[in-house]
């Protein structure tokens, strides 16, 4: 039986539901589209949906807040692509603003600290876990594991700038696609084929949409308008504090850090946190291991966390002036957000035509092979980075945040547990050491 064509209203229903679901990292968004969107709903087949997913992995930024939003714009236009990627973030907005603010306000109170102090070394597990579900699936041979050990040491040793480490591993991915291709060919890891799935309202041999098809002038003129609203925006942030302004200077860095994120968040953290924390000084480590914890315990793509270095760096630099300290902090989750993520719908909205055109013919996979590679060995110069600050505290060992880092990374690695139960968990213990008298909040 062939589904109906989603109304935009239908569709936009759908979009604001996945908006408060989206939990479990990329992968477990892209399984949530996947069933919905392919199995149970079939408004797209199920090649069409991994062809998406391919473009949308070899682009900067989350790449599931871009597959929604690329499927609405198959759908409904710009103005449904547009739907789908900002309900995939505003929930999330919404929710870290309002936990940003409790964690300003209440964050030294005793109880609360202590809560924070369990979870750092779960964060610190949730890192590492992660470095190791990517490694487990893309490295696959020799020159992936000395990509890997390569930028891990550029980072680690050598205090290389992220964005020349991924330069230089996608080069070797362009070099070593050619001399090795086999070694650098890209594997698969979306979702599981689905099965018994019939036909969909965009299907295999479905048409292209008339406003999916590739016009040069069309993209022209998409660029124009997405690169007229950032340098307006941003003319205005000038304009509201000069240049030197924080909310200017999140704008600017946020861009910046928008176009280097391949690979994820975890990927850019390194990023993120030499500019926010070290250069700017808008928080400091521990305040963005606190950070990271928040927003693996909200719905959205984990870039999110960008929102709450934005209500810190607006919060702490006084961005609207010292009376207006929750105005200001609101704004500068706002800007980073803004910042982050048009750029995706740019890239989604301006270069799916070109996809679209080219449905068999998918390039690059050799240097996003080794740019992933390159992503395990940053991810683990991060869990290095966070542990140095939670279980070598002034060069201390801290042997309960030790203890609970060990036990959570065997959660999660051997026993595949959530990371919202392990937080809470974490959290729990941390309070009891505190009302055991073991840890002390200062």
């Amino acid at each position: 039986m062939q589904p109906t064509t989603p109304s935009f209203r239908e569709a936009l229903r759908f979009w604001l539901k996945l908006g408060f679901i989206s939990f479990g990292g990329p992968a477990g968004q892209i399984a949530i589209m996947h069933r919905e969107l392919v199995e149970r709903r079939r408004w797209i087949s199920e090649r069409r949906f991994l062809h998406a997913l391919n473009y949308c992995m070899l682009l900067p930024g989350p790449e599931a807040q871009q597959l929604a939003t690329y499927i609405g714009w198959l759908l409904h236009g710009t103005r449904g692509g547009i739907v789908a990627g900002a309900l995939f973030v505003l929930p999330s907005l919404v929710l870290l603003i309002a936990l940003s603010w409790i964690y300003v306000r209440f964050g030294s109170v005793p109880a609360i600290a202590a809560i924070l102090y369990g979870v750092k070394p779960a964060v610190v597990a949730i890192v590492l876990a992660a470095a190791w579900r990517i490694g487990s699936r893309a490295l696959h041979n020799a020159a992936l594991w000395a990509v890997a050990i390569a930028a891990f040491l550029a980072l680690f040793a050598a205090d290389a700038p992220f964005p020349l480490v991924i330069a230089v591993a996608a080069a070797v991915g362009f070099v070593g696609g050619r001399l090795a291709p086999r070694a650098f060919a890209l594997t698969a890891h979306g979702p599981a084929k689905a099965k018994g799935v019939g036909p969909a309202v965009i299907d295999d041999e479905t048409p292209t949409p008339e406003h999916a098809k590739y016009s040069a002038p069309r993209l022209i003129r998409m660029t124009f308008v997405f690169v007229s609203l950032w340098a307006i925006v941003l003319a205005c942030l000038v304009a509201l504090a000069g240049w030197r302004g924080a909310l200017a200077q999140m704008g600017w860095f946020f861009t910046k850090a928008a176009l280097v994120t391949f690979g994820g968040a975890y990927a850019v953290l390194p990023y993120v946190i030499q500019g926010a924390v070290e250069d700017y000084a808008w928080l400091a480590a521990p305040q963005m291991i606190d950070g990271l914890a928040l927003g693996e315990s909200t719905p959205g793509p984990l870039i999110m966390i960008v929102a709450f270095v934005g209500f810190l760096g607006g919060w702490t630099q006084q961005a609207l002036g010292p009376d207006a300290l929750a105005v200001g902090a609101i704004a500068g989750a706002c800007v980073a957000t803004f910042f982050t993520f048009l750029p995706s719908f740019l890239f989604i909205l301006a270069g799916g035509p070109l996809v679209e055109s080219t449905r068999d013919d998918v390039k690059l996979t050799a240097p996003l092979t080794a740019i992933t590679a390159a992503v395990v060995g940053v991810i683990v110069n991060l869990a290095v980075y966070f542990a140095w600050h939670v279980i070598l505290p002034g060069g201390s060992f801290d042997w309960p945040s030790a203890v609970i880092a060990v036990v959570a990374a065997v959660l999660l690695v051997t026993k595949k547990s959530e990371v919202i139960p392990v937080i809470a968990g974490s959290g729990a213990i941390g309070l009891a050491l505190w009302g055991f008298g073991i840890y002390r909040a200062t």
